[in-house]
């Protein structure tokens, strides 16, 4: 398998990889990213913002800043006969703390809310408005209620907001029993996420209102540890939210899922550079929790490495060493191993010391590195020689990285010639990079010309330049050319262009070696529309011939309306029967003239002008022909 096909399977292995196990955690850069978004939320424009930004900081473990400024903002805006303003307000005002609001009595208002008739949502918000304000609550009705609103609305959402209320009363089991039925309605995607229709914020408030039911159940929330592993990608596939309200509740739901009695997704990433190579041996793999926590002493244990390129196991259940310096780190010398360079891929597993049931996504995690190595250039050779062969190629010998002492001279009779190979200095055997390219670079102009210098069959490269063949490329510029090695791959430490050697190149002097060459961002010419010529026309024997053939049914008609007779004097002599029959007779004549003189373009302008008319005499023209047939019937 080439290097090249090696880097695409590295990265479809990369993404296939992150199903398994969380994929990553929250860092303490994602999190001071999300508190400056908070942060930058004041001054509060209204109470949901400064719901969201005082929620967000809090659970980040934050300092509100000017907390007396937020407080008077939350008093200000405050509308007492709103419920959505009292639980919006209420939750800011008591996540602030010491901000003690004067809401009046809103008490009748709030429990008039909870009824069979409102929504879940309001339901939702005039509970927690009540509780937040401490004012008592009918838990009876509050249970009825939701019962009853989730039988007209049964989406996610609504079963979301009926979680998290119910886990506020004393009876949850009928709540309860509902969550497997809501994890169902979940959306798998590329199976490696899943997430339910309303995106970030109907997920995480339907999984962090699960949690808190289930730890009022005093019951593990029946979701399969697998489905919690895809919930666990979504959610940290959308860190980098910057809505106020999907983030508070994203912190909200991780913050569940580090501190619950049932699941406690644990996130195997890789902690050191991707790259393993003689002078940087260890792996070394961080095993915490979503928020970047440690969870314990562990035992961490690489259960295999494939090489990806043939799928060669280079170690077997070798033990991560703890790191002693952080105790959610865990090391590994990979080369000791002794791979050969390339990408491998690393499958890992952590198991406590102490049995951990809540533990889950700790095994098949997997780590993707790859082995570097130095590249050695050897047995150079940089020639010229004629194209028919009659003399001896004359070549020189060079040592990376030295340039050749004298500038080689050719002319286009004559053609270039470069050998040599590339050395694996780990394993000392001869290797292909991904990227090896001969730069010739005109040293005044600058303008530049870049080949691919080819393997064959043994390893080595070789690469030709006909000069005369090539000329145009060069724009037949004569003169003085730097000859450049580059060579990469990324596998390799050491990637380099070369200097090699000065190439003086002659072309012949008839050639066009003084122009300049072709600009290809230049304007071009303006391209105009040409009309196809028009047709020979007939004879005008032939024209007249069918001109009388095609008027003849008129006359026909005409003739038979003398015969049977018609009442012409019932034509009504209104503006819209005139303007209508002028105007059909002009759309006629412009057929004609369509046919003799004018163009496409030219006919549909003008019967765009005859059209308007047309369309309002014929209306209405038809509009008074039909009241004269009702006041005759």
């Amino acid at each position: 398998m080439s290097q090249g096909t090696s880097v695409l399977v590295f990265f479809a292995l990369t993404i296939v990889g992150q199903a398994l196990t969380p994929s990553s955690y929250f860092t303490t850069v994602d999190q001071q990213r999300l508190k400056a978004i908070f942060e930058a939320a004041q001054p509060y424009a209204d109470l949901v913002q400064a719901h969201y930004s005082i929620m967000g900081l809090k659970l980040l473990g934050s300092s509100i800043p000017k907390p007396q400024d937020a407080c008077s903002v939350i008093k200000a805006k405050l509308e007492t006969n709103s419920v959505e303003s009292l639980f919006h307000g209420s939750s800011a005002a008591k996540q602030l703390g010491n901000c003690q609001l004067s809401a009046g009595n809103v008490k009748d208002l709030l429990t008039s809310q909870i009824k069979p008739e409102s929504s879940t949502l309001v339901i939702y918000q005039a509970f927690f408005a009540l509780k937040n304000l401490g004012l008592s609550v009918d838990a009876a009705a509050v249970s009825k209620s939701l019962l009853a609103a989730l039988k007209k609305d049964d989406s996610a959402l609504s079963y979301a907001y009926a979680f998290h209320v119910a886990a506020e009363l004393t009876d949850v089991q009928k709540f309860y029993d509902l969550i497997e039925d809501v994890i169902a309605q979940a959306d798998e995607v590329d199976e490696e996420f899943l997430q339910f229709e309303g995106g970030l914020f109907t997920t995480s408030l339907v999984l962090d209102g699960a949690y808190k039911l289930a730890a009022k159940a005093n019951k593990a929330p029946t979701i399969p540890q697998d489905k919690v592993v895809k919930f666990t990608n979504y959610f940290l596939s959308r860190k980098h939210v910057h809505q106020l309200q999907a983030a508070s509740h994203l912190l909200a739901v991780i913050k569940s899922f580090t501190d619950n009695k049932y699941h406690i997704p644990v996130a195997i990433t890789l902690a050191s550079p991707v790259s393993v190579s003689e002078k940087q041996q260890l792996v070394q793999v961080r095993v915490t929790d979503l928020l970047g926590k440690s969870i314990g002493k562990l035992t961490t244990t690489a259960d295999s490495a494939r090489h990806i390129a043939d799928n060669a196991v280079v170690l077997n259940k070798k033990p991560f060493k703890p790191s002693t310096s952080d105790s959610s780190l865990y090391e590994l010398n990979f080369m000791q191993a002794k791979p050969a360079r390339g990408f491998y891929k690393l499958t890992v597993s952590a198991a406590p010391t102490k049995p951990d049931k809540r533990l889950i996504g700790t095994s098949g995690a997997n780590i993707q590195v790859k082995v570097t190595t130095q590249v050695t250039v050897e047995n150079i050779e940089v020639g010229v020689a004629d194209k028919d062969q009659t003399s001896a190629a004359k070549s020189i010998k060079l040592q990376h990285p030295n340039k050749a002492a004298n500038a080689l001279e050719a002319d286009h009779h004559q053609k270039i010639l470069m050998k040599f190979q590339l050395k694996d200095k780990l394993s000392g055997n001869l290797m292909l990079a991904h990227q090896t390219f001969v730069r010739l670079t005109n040293v005044d102009t600058k303008q530049e010309i870049i080949f691919t210098a080819s393997p064959e069959t043994s390893k080595s490269y070789k690469f030709t330049l006909d000069v005369g063949a090539s000329g145009k490329l060069f724009s037949w510029m004569s003169g003085t050319y730097s000859l450049e090695l580059i060579v990469g791959d990324a596998v390799i430490e050491n990637p380099f262009s070369w200097h090699m050697a000065d190439l003086k190149l002659s072309f012949p002097s008839g050639s066009s070696s003084s122009k300049q060459p072709e600009d290809i961002h230049s304007k071009k010419p303006e391209i105009k529309h040409m009309f196809r010529p028009a047709e020979k026309r007939p004879p005008i024997l032939v024209s007249n011939a069918f001109t009388i053939l095609v008027l003849s049914p008129f006359l026909v008609l005409i003739i038979l309306w003398m015969r049977i007779g018609v009442n012409v004097s019932n034509f009504p002599l209104s503006i819209s029967a005139v303007g209508f029959h002028v105007c059909l007779a002009a759309i006629f004549g412009l057929y004609y003239c369509y046919w003799a003189h004018l163009n496409m373009f030219q006919t549909l302008r003008y019967l765009g002008f005859l059209l308007i008319p047309t369309f309002i005499f014929g209306n209405r023209l038809l509009n008074s022909i039909a009241a004269g047939k009702k006041k005759t019937n």
